[in-house]
């Protein structure tokens, strides 16, 4: 098959489930096969009646009795009904084979089966099903339906059949509505009956008062001229209506039109978009607080006379950046989790910088820390800087240039880091951990030990780099956004 028959067929069966609940009926694609045959490629199973087929037939072969009737169908370009219905076991089913027609050319046959095993008249409203089902299922053989540009992707609320029908001839006027449409607008404001109504007047008159803005394409949906998809809103209650044209050879012969009442559905996610929003407004002013709480200690350090409290000052406004850093990042997404490559690369350069101003430092990262739970990015982010402030403080000495490598390695919610520098090196004790004025005493690696034993639940080893330097290992298990991941 060509692939633009191809494409023709998943649009059908993404959107036939329509066909199958207004007429009651089961649905099967067959396609032709090789050796005179017929292979089953989908099925649907209606939502407003009885199955016909309870296990899936989906790749099996048609029957040898069936075979004729599907031949011809393709062969003669047209619907094939069978004259006496064919027994599944204790109950009758009644069959018609229809063609699935592209671009003139018969592809496919559709196979549409009716349990007769209730045996009752049917409702007013079950023959007005069953006339729209043959209207759709006659466009089929014709090659319009699937419609083109039609809504079928995945919106959340989508009116189905059992949400509300309307039926409407090509001016737009109401032949049929069911009781669960007519409630819908009623609930909307219309009062009385629907029958005979111009359908968009009636809406026209509804919205006409209320100052909410209107869908542009809401006209041609209410009037059954475009297969889209649109909202109706009015004194707090939202409708979502789908179109679905009628064709004869081209010709607009009239609709369907699907309605369903979403007022539930969009009200709460106008409260999720406003948490949304209430949640970035949150971390963006938690970010400006900290940018004035280290503006502030910038502030204080530049009056200092005593070096070692200029030093300290600076050292605390380095880490409350690094905190707002984390929050802007936040600030920028509606997800809980932070891109930590970009922020993580800023706050290293602005550290190694900082830090010392007689020395070059270069800093490398290889590997992605990748997207980061929030509340372990901004104890990350602190140790990370921390380690690399202490690489660039205590590792060159003397020298005019450094570098200070960070290796990550994850795989899933693991996570190894590596912090090194080609430095002096920093004294051991004989436990292993560093001492003197090495990371066991000062108040960054106190800061650090914390935060990864207690704040990420990781672990954290010192040792010399080979070739020179200082090696430092960080362990850690990220949350997986409720609590600690296993």
């Amino acid at each position: 098959m060509e692939p633009a028959e191809i494409e023709w067929l998943h649009l059908l069966v993404g959107d036939w489930q329509v066909i199958s609940d207004l007429a009651f009926a089961d649905l099967v694609l067959w396609l032709p096969t090789t050796d005179g045959g017929f292979v089953a490629l989908a099925q649907c199973r209606p939502s407003t009646g009885s199955t016909v087929h309870y296990d899936d037939i989906v790749g099996s072969v048609a029957p040898e009795g069936q075979r004729p009737q599907l031949r011809r169908a393709i062969e003669e370009t047209r619907a094939q009904r069978a004259r006496e219905p064919r027994w599944f076991g204790a109950y009758a089913v009644r069959e018609e084979a229809v063609p699935v027609v592209h671009k003139g050319r018969a592809i496919a046959v559709v196979s549409r089966q009716t349990n007769l095993g209730s045996g009752r008249t049917p409702s007013r409203l079950e023959l007005n099903y069953v006339e729209a089902a043959d209207d759709l299922v006659a466009m089929v053989a014709r090659g319009e339906f699937p419609l083109p540009n039609a809504a079928t992707g995945p919106r959340r609320g989508a009116p189905r059949v059992g949400d509300g029908l309307i039926r409407l001839n090509s001016e737009g006027e109401v032949l049929y509505a069911s009781p669960n449409a007519l409630s819908c607008f009623h609930r909307l404001g219309v009062i009385g009956p629907l029958g005979g109504q111009s359908l968009v007047e009636v809406v026209a008159r509804v919205v006409e008062k209320q100052a909410n803005p209107v869908d542009e394409s809401m006209p041609l949906v209410v009037m059954g001229r475009a297969p889209w998809r649109t909202d109706v809103e009015a004194r707090g209650v939202a409708l979502s209506l789908r179109a679905m044209p009628l064709t004869d050879h081209g010709h607009r012969i009239g609709a369907v039109l699907l309605c369903r009442d979403v007022s539930e559905l969009r009200r709460r996610e106008r409260e999720l978009i406003t948490k949304d929003a209430t949640i970035r407004e949150i971390h963006h002013r938690v970010k400006n607080n900290l940018q004035t709480v280290a503006a502030l200690l910038r502030l204080q350090a530049r009056r200092m006379d005593v070096p070692e409290a200029r030093a300290a000052l600076e050292e605390a406004m380095r880490r409350v950046a690094t905190i707002a850093l984390v929050h802007e990042s936040l600030s920028q997404t509606l997800e809980e989790q932070v891109e930590l490559d970009d922020m993580v690369g800023r706050a290293l350069r602005l550290t190694a910088d900082v830090a010392s101003a007689q020395t070059t430092v270069r800093t490398v990262r290889n590997g992605s820390f990748g997207l980061v739970p929030a509340q372990d990015a901004t104890p990350l982010a602190l140790v990370l800087t921390e380690l690399v402030t202490n690489a660039v403080e205590h590792g060159f000495p003397g020298r005019s240039s450094g570098t200070v490598e960070v290796n990550v390695e994850r795989s899933g919610s693991d996570m190894r880091v590596i912090v090194s520098d080609d430095g002096v090196g920093l004294p051991l004790a004989e436990d292993g951990a560093a001492g003197g004025t090495g990371p066991g005493s000062g108040l960054g690696t106190q800061i650090v030990r914390t935060l990864v034993m207690n704040e990420l639940g990781g672990t954290i080893e010192w040792s010399a780099r080979d070739g020179g330097g200082t090696e430092v290992e960080l362990r850690l298990v990220l949350r997986d956004g409720v609590g600690r991941a296993s």
